[in-house]
């Protein structure tokens, strides 16, 4: 069966892992964390650019209704 998401990382059944390489993380990227939480019905997610400097630079958390 096909599904309409494909997460890059769900870890332990609890955080939803989205990684990037961008210049720079756009509006778009954190509202397609946020629906893949919804859709999957899991609270947190990790949004993660590897295109820092420094990866801590690079991390996102984003919530749903926490």
């Amino acid at each position: 069966m096909e599904l309409g998401f494909r997460t890059d990382l769900i870890v332990a059944h609890k955080v939803i892992v989205e990684i990037k390489s961008v210049e720079l993380i756009a509006p778009v990227h954190q509202k397609q964390l946020l629906t893949y939480l919804r859709l999957s019905g899991l609270k947190l997610g990790l949004l993660e650019n590897f295109n820092e400097s420094l990866i801590k630079d690079g991390i996102q958390r984003i919530a749903n209704n926490l």
